[in-house]
């Protein structure tokens, strides 16, 4: 399959993943700061909520994988789901972030219940959009672009939610973080709502399985079972989340609790000389600002400027040396730059701009967007070896893999911090810092280690993506 895929389609198929994200990344970034400290629950509540809610979402995968594997319509088998679980979505994830006035028990009932829901519609939803980059195109040079437009989409969704989206609490909020959060959760749930049509009606999809393939859900699940490449991929998401839904989770923490004051006022003074002022005219300094949040803001929004630019190597790369290999040595960097922040003291803001980039580009050279470029070729082996072609079960299990890497992540980010003996806004214990230090640098570095030694036994390199490539192209032509 050569046909050449237009630049309008990948970003119509990009700003899917762009609308998620909206809601993904407050997820991850976010949301259990604002259920310790705007919400009202405890560190180890939200964590036990994390892992109850993202398993359930995580049970919920398979189903809507084979659910969107048998559904047929004239607008494809995937194209539907993104469609009618727009709004849904929408809706759902600024109720998530919506604090309500109930008391301490009615407000975890009502975090549960909105949690699930979100869990639920964003399995509905991003099962078949994950399936949908699998059939657009069959071309692997294609499908590394593809995955390149779309993660450079995914980097400006998560430069707007961290870079913005605190800032834009402090400004709506007024001082009150709840309604803040409410807001802004409100402005980005409508354009994710928008960002979802955009995508249903600007994609198309080109390979779907043979009329005559009626094959059981038993059968699909067989092969996952039998296929190496989705187990190993599967277990790297797992590790992969873990890493994500712990570091993610407490690096506002480690800029509000550990970080020294003085320092992050002098960083956002050098940065606001370098723009002109526009810093101290958005009201991001000043004795009444926020100083860690907007701290933290600035350096995410280089951190995900720096990204585009390591997302800019990864196709290049990928087809000059094969997804797998990128993808392993890129993450032995990332495990080495996470682990190096246990060494960077209270003073040390510059330094944790600067590692925080390094970051950043190299999870953006290896990490964004090769993964799920690498899921295509995993769907392509299972086809290639059995001859049918199940593509949303197959990143349904990997989507499995990521609901129980953040769940595990999530909540072990908030037990580690209940461990270590962190209270909601006050000034933490010398011990409660330390553990906001190795939550952030060690403990997820530790896991992701774990996907790096398992990516030694993932046998789908450059060549034999090429072999895929052309096998099955032949196949579908004497199908044609």
């Amino acid at each position: 399959m050569t046909e050449k895929i237009s630049m309008r389609e990948k970003i119509g198929f990009s700003l899917g993943d762009g609308a998620a994200n909206f809601i993904f990344q407050t997820i991850m970034l976010l949301q259990l700061s604002f259920y310790t400290d705007s919400f009202g629950i405890s560190a180890a509540a939200a964590g036990w909520l994390f892992l109850v809610a993202r398993l359930f979402g995580a049970v919920a995968d398979p189903v809507f994988g084979a659910l969107a594997d048998r559904t047929n319509t004239r607008w494809g088998k995937f194209r539907p789901w993104i469609l009618f679980t727009a709004v849904p979505f929408g809706i759902i994830g600024f109720l998530a972030f919506t604090t309500p006035d109930f008391g301490p028990s009615g407000k975890l009932i009502y975090a549960y219940i909105t949690y699930i829901l979100l869990m639920l519609v964003y399995s509905a939803n991003n099962v078949p959009y994950a399936a949908l980059s699998g059939v657009i195109t069959g071309n692997m040079a294609e499908r590394n672009s593809l995955s390149s437009v779309r993660f450079i989409v995914v980097t400006l969704a998560t430069l707007a939610i961290q870079g913005f989206a605190l800032p834009m609490v402090n400004h709506f909020g007024q001082g009150n973080s709840a309604k803040g959060y409410q807001i802004t959760m409100g402005i980005f749930s409508v354009l994710a709502v928008i960002f979802f049509l955009i995508t249903f009606f600007t994609t198309k999809e080109r390979i779907v399985p043979a009329p005559e393939q009626k094959t059981p859900l038993k059968q699909d699940i067989a092969d996952l079972l039998k296929n190496r490449p989705w187990l190993i991929m599967f277990l790297v998401f797992i590790v992969m989340f873990i890493f994500l839904g712990i570091r993610n989770s407490i690096l506002l923490y480690y800029f509000k609790y550990y970080l020294d004051k003085d320092s992050m006022v002098s960083l956002l003074e050098t940065v606001n000389k370098g723009l002109f002022g526009l810093i101290g005219k958005l009201g991001l300094l000043g004795a009444s600002a926020d100083i860690a949040g907007n701290t933290f803001s600035i350096i995410n929004i280089f951190s995900q400027l720096i990204t585009i630019v390591g997302l800019a190597f990864s196709r290049p790369l990928a087809n000059r040396f094969g997804k797998r290999d990128v993808f392993r040595y890129g993450l032995i960097m990332c495990v080495v730059l996470s682990a190096s922040f246990i060494f960077i003291p209270p003073q040390g803001v510059a330094l944790t701009l600067i590692l925080q980039l390094l970051f950043q580009f190299t999870w953006g050279v290896a990490a964004m967007s090769l993964p799920w470029a690498m899921m295509a070729d995993v769907a392509d082996f299972s086809e290639w070896k059995n001859n049918r072609r199940a593509t949303a079960i197959t990143f349904a299990g990997i989507i499995i893999g990521l609901k129980v890497g953040l769940a595990i992540g999530g909540a072990m980010a908030g037990s580690l911090l209940n461990m270590y003996g962190y209270v909601a806004n006050v000034e933490q214990t010398p011990h409660a810092r330390l553990g906001i230090r190795m939550i952030t640098s060690v403990w997820p570095a530790a896991f992701l280690a774990i996907g790096i030694v398992l990516l030694f036994f993932y046998q789908i390199n450059k060549s034999a993506e090429i072999q895929m490539q052309n096998e099955l192209a032949e196949r579908r032509k004497a199908m044609a």
